[in-house]
């Protein structure tokens, strides 16, 4: 397992109710409503521009409801708003010109993750041996594995991945698999927007969406 032995998340839930999206004027959505325990996780399934992306914005906190309420239960109230989560769009967010070690070391202090053994995290993520070579080098499903290695750096209890397997090939995938089932062993929650089959082991849901616009 990934991250085997590590302490449990805390336990930070997640309710949706009668949810409502637009973006730049256009609806996208409407009536959208569930819940989502610790230890569980959501697949967001639905074709091209259903608001798959949309919704994991909104539940970041980076896009504004036009109706209806997201409420992040038992977190900190003491906390940075979003400080309990991670979010990982579709685009990796990594920088050409920093190496890979650099990029997650951005990310790690972007994050407040304090002090983080970055080649440690860089090896669960299949990037052994790469720390030191420019980040704009490497293949597309490196690039991805370099993307999630923040969820192996910086330890958040909410993990909101936009097609986190894009890119990756078969071995790739089961890594994902794997590290997502990790983190809900340990309390995690998870919401994924994905086109892809993955492979979770736990508590899992499926919630398919439809319409236009995302």
């Amino acid at each position: 397992m990934i991250n085997e032995g590590l302490s449990r998340m805390p336990e930070i839930g997640l309710g949706v109710s009668d949810l409502a999206l637009s973006r730049g004027g256009r609806d996208i959505l409407s009536g959208l409503s569930f819940s989502l325990e610790a230890g569980a996780a959501l697949m967001l399934r639905g074709p091209n521009g259903a608001g798959k992306s949309t919704v994991l914005m909104a539940l970041a906190g980076l896009l504004d409801c036009s109706g209806g309420s997201i409420a992040h239960t038992n977190k900190d109230p003491e906390a940075p708003s979003y400080g309990h989560l991670h979010y990982v769009a579709h685009a990796p967010a990594t920088k050409s010109g920093l190496s890979v070690a650099e990029n997650l070391q951005f990310w790690v202090d972007v994050l407040g993750g304090g002090v983080v053994d970055i080649e440690s995290a860089l090896a669960q993520a299949g990037l052994s041996g790469l720390g030191g070579i420019d980040a704009g080098l490497l293949s597309a499903g490196q690039t991805r594995r370099l993307a999630l290695a923040r969820l192996i750096a910086v330890r958040r209890p909410m993990w909101l991945l936009d097609e986190p397997t894009s890119a990756l090939d078969s071995a790739g995938a089961v890594w994902v698999g794997a590290l997502i089932s990790d983190h809900l062993r340990q309390g995690g929650l998870a919401v994924i927007a994905t086109h892809l089959d993955i492979a979770v082991d736990g508590n899992v849901k499926t919630l398919a969406l439809g319409g236009a616009g995302q």
